[in-house]
């Protein structure tokens, strides 16, 4: 528990933490190629974000900056003072809003097929910001449906997701909107960060400040929901920062080339000081004229 809400997290081995943060729809569970093997030389903590998974749902804040405080909270209930942050998609965007507002606890950034980096992202979320969504997204996530793979599978490639982790991992997301929790958190979650325009929230004014943390830029160059030149982009805008294309990969490549994906964040972590930002080195920051 956690403020009084229920928080499901996957917590295993030892050493210095990595934290593992999902994407919108999803769970813990997108973790689960890689989180054995990063086990074996690190604490991994990956929890289900509030509103989503078996965390609770409750009626409140959803946005980027809630995430990030109750991010901060949990690892702190579990003893933790900093980490690695690692964040797919939705969590990409949190990871760089964790390490805005808490730099100290902040060793090293990795961000995967991130939002926050762009305007452009898929139809489908957009969608899902405007009014009577929830109505929409109630008959996706029926039970009817869900049991129909094949016509799920089917609208999903019309929209451009090929078989595979994109579209696995887009169905399993509507299939969790069967209940009216998770329904609503969702809706909330995606209008906080997306419009019917694209994505509204945005880090590109503060990558700046990466300077001062060791930071890793995956993408699937063949990303359906969150173009590669986003990664690009903010690559060139981070100073130091490393970009990893996998070619032939979608939104998720840590789940498509999950042994790759491992040995390339423990080379990044192998290779890399944790950063140890301080106040006054962040106030000179924030002062200089961009």
């Amino acid at each position: 528990m956690l403020h009084g809400h229920a928080v499901r997290f996957h917590r295993a081995g030892s050493g210095p933490l990595v934290l593992l943060l999902h994407g919108i729809a999803s769970t813990a569970d997108t973790w689960a190629p890689v989180a054995p093997a990063l086990a074996e030389r690190h604490a991994v903590l990956a929890p289900d974000l509030l509103g989503h998974g078996a965390s609770a749902k409750p009626r409140g804040d959803y946005s980027l900056g809630a995430f990030a405080s109750g991010v901060r909270d949990l690892v702190a209930a579990l003893g933790h003072d900093r980490a690695t942050v690692v964040g797919h998609s939705l969590g990409g965007g949190i990871a760089m809003q964790f390490a805005y507002q808490y730099p100290e606890r902040v060793e090293r950034l990795v961000l995967i097929s991130s939002g926050g980096l762009g305007r452009e992202v898929h139809a489908l979320l957009r969608a899902a910001t405007l009014p009577g969504s929830e109505l929409a997204l109630a008959v996706l996530g029926a039970g009817w449906l869900r049991s129909a793979g094949g016509a799920v599978a089917s609208a999903l490639g019309r929209v451009g997701l090929r078989a595979g982790e994109d579209l696995a991992g887009v169905a399993a997301g509507i299939a969790s909107l069967g209940d009216a929790g998770a329904r609503t958190a969702f809706v909330h979650t995606a209008r906080a960060a997306i419009d019917a325009g694209g994505q509204r929230v945005s880090a590109t004014d503060r990558l700046y400040l990466a300077a001062e943390l060791p930071t890793l830029v995956v993408w699937g160059d063949r990303d359906p929901i969150i173009p590669v030149e986003h990664g690009r982009a903010a690559h060139e805008a981070m100073p130091g920062s490393r970009l990893e294309v996998f070619a032939g990969a979608g939104h998720f490549p840590h789940r498509e080339d999950p042994a790759r994906f491992v040995a390339l964040l423990e080379r990044f972590i192998a290779s890399t000081e944790p950063a140890a930002v301080r106040e006054a080195r962040w106030r000179e920051l924030l002062r200089t004229t961009r």
